[in-house]
């Protein structure tokens, strides 16, 4: 049969055949901590994606999402069980979350090895930033190292000569260190790396650190921890006497709750961040006004971080309108972070890592009483990780 005697609707058919297949909705996954006290963290990250969910109006690139939540109970081996699940059970085509950077390093070979995109919306482990680097991975936060990079600075400028320095022992945590140690030029006259996550009790650490007679004590402490934390510091009659300079422990999932229980010790404090509810950008704005009116309360940098992710990854979406096989242009989208931030205009490195600004913050109290922090200086502007140098992508 000849092609002049075919029919036009054979003809159609073979053309319609020679298409991609378009995919019935843009799979989400998204691992996170739901359970265990470190909850209230994962909790204000599924809130955040759910709110940007509605605000771009559940779809991108012409399709529907759907969003598959997990819950990686705060466990690296469960994390990457729940990965797993995600890319070969539910084939999703993004995994996001992550606050754990143990977490995420079990699980980013399940990801990217069977070809898909991940998105971390909180852990920034030294590994993926430089030699493990992916072209299928990209960071909605920050590398572990900038933010008490950030905080180094602020204790020079400050005239610290002296710091005894307590965080837990994992990867974020010694990340942590590291980055204070790379930017501050003064003594480290102690430092302690407690268990992690069960060491709540800090006394011994605290009685140390003021045996040390330090002229600060650099902490980090997320979560259920950094609360503990801080109130002992208080109890120990540290406050006043020796400065407190935090990153990751004081925030809007903390203070209510430092508020409630009277730790006035805590007001006036200080902390470097690459974000702040006060953050003067149209999309900040949006959120932050549409986050407290459906939650009634202020959301945290791991919010922010995360309601970007989705918006970066509509991006990608958007600019191959729907066609979820074209890979190379969903990667080539995302790598110009040409979305609508939180933080406003920023770009990623070529470890696919935000280069962005860091500002000091101070805890304040709002027109209404609440606790909350507002913006006092930037500390860096257009700051990249250290380990961007190692990444060869």
């Amino acid at each position: 049969m000849t092609i002049g005697k075919l029919s036009a609707g054979f003809v159609a058919a073979l053309a319609l055949a020679s298409l991609p297949a378009q995919a019935a909705s843009v799979k989400i996954g998204f691992v996170t901590t739901l359970t265990t006290p470190a909850g209230v963290i994962g909790r204000d990250m599924q809130d955040a994606f759910n709110l940007a969910l509605e605000d771009i109006g559940g779809k991108m690139g012409g399709l529907d999402v759907e969003v598959f939540y997990e819950d990686d109970g705060f466990k690296p081996e469960i994390g990457k069980q729940k990965t797993d699940k995600l890319v070969q059970k539910d084939d999703v085509d993004f995994v996001a979350g992550y606050i754990w950077s143990h977490v995420l390093l079990a699980s980013q070979k399940s990801v990217l090895g069977a070809g898909k995109f991940l998105i971390s919306a909180n852990a920034g482990p030294s590994q993926l930033a430089g030699k493990q680097c992916h072209e299928n991975f990209f960071a909605t936060s920050w590398q572990n190292d900038q933010t008490p990079m950030a905080m180094g600075e602020v204790l020079n400028k400050r005239g610290v000569k002296s710091l005894y320095v307590i965080a837990p022992n994992y990867a974020a945590g010694k990340n942590m260190v590291a980055g204070v140690e790379r930017s501050f030029k003064g003594k480290i006259v102690g430092k302690d790396l407690t268990k992690w996550p069960g060491q709540l009790d800090f006394s011994a650490e605290l009685a140390k650190a003021r045996a040390s007679k330090a002229d600060g004590v650099f902490v980090f402490y997320p979560g259920k921890a950094g609360g503990a934390f801080m109130k002992q510091y208080q109890q120990a009659g540290l406050n006043g006497k020796i400065p407190l300079y935090s990153v990751f422990t004081v925030d809007s999932l903390s203070l209510p709750l430092f508020q409630k229980g009277k730790l006035e010790g805590v007001m006036g404090s200080y902390m470097t961040q690459f974000w702040a509810p006060d953050l003067d950008t149209p999309q900040n704005k949006k959120f932050v006004d549409g986050f407290r009116k459906k939650y009634n309360r202020y959301p945290s940098f791991y919010a922010a971080q995360t309601y970007d992710s989705m918006f970066l990854i509509k991006s990608a979406v958007d600019a191959v309108k729907g066609d979820l096989t074209n890979k190379d242009g969903m990667r080539a989208a995302m790598a110009k972070a040409d979305f609508p931030s939180v933080r406003g205009s920023f770009k990623f490195g070529n470890n696919h890592f935000p280069i962005q600004d860091f500002y000091l913050r101070e805890v304040v109290a709002d027109a209404d009483g609440n606790w909350t922090t507002a913006t006092r200086d930037v500390v860096y502007k257009d700051h990249q990780d250290p380990y961007a140098k190692d990444c060869k992508m």
